[in-house]
């Protein structure tokens, strides 16, 4: 089985579980920092590693009107706080390919949603940054089905001859993604 680095830690390989975890969406600074200590405390005290997740954007919400959080600019800038703060790799959802490039400088893993996961352009993007990618597996997918998101990002990074470093990993709908 395959490790892959993410952030200050490698995860897989048979090294056992790692938690990813934190609030939905950020709504501010001290709440979400909040949410990430006790997070990081209990990964600790059960030996557990630890990656902070929170969305910037919440693009998939129900209602126009619902929060949808501080957006791509403010967003980063908590993430990275916390990422130092913590010292723990984060992670969020990208929506859009103009999202790739400043999320890539602050993200330790780009998550794509379950909505976009057969989106060409932004899963390529994703891959082609060098970064850990991680794709949830949308509900109107079947595992089969992605293998072909799998060889959206293949492509990208043999384009970069990096496919032996890479690290990709697709996620189900199960809540432990």
């Amino acid at each position: 089985m395959k490790t892959v680095n993410v952030g200050n830690m490698t995860i897989g390989g048979g090294k056992g579980l790692f938690v990813l975890a934190g609030p939905c969406v950020i709504e501010d600074y001290d709440r979400t920092l909040a949410i990430g200590k006790e997070a990081k405390a209990i990964c600790e005290r059960l030996g557990i590693p630890y990656v902070f997740k929170a969305s910037f954007d919440k693009a998939n919400r129900s209602s126009f009107n619902s929060f949808r959080g501080p957006g791509l600019e403010e967003g980063l800038k908590i993430l990275a706080s916390i990422k130092k703060e913590l010292n723990v790799p984060v992670v969020s959802d990208i929506h859009s390919i103009e999202q790739i490039e400043p999320a890539a400088e602050v993200l330790d893993i780009l998550q794509i949603p379950a909505f976009l996961c057969r989106q060409t352009d932004l899963v390529y993007g994703a891959a082609k940054t060098g970064k850990c990618v991680n794709v949830k597996k949308g509900q109107f997918m079947t595992p089969k089905d992605m293998e072909n998101v799998l060889n959206k990002m293949k492509v990208a990074l043999l384009r970069a001859a990096d496919w032996k470093n890479h690290s990709l990993q697709c996620c189900s709908r199960q809540r432990a993604c």
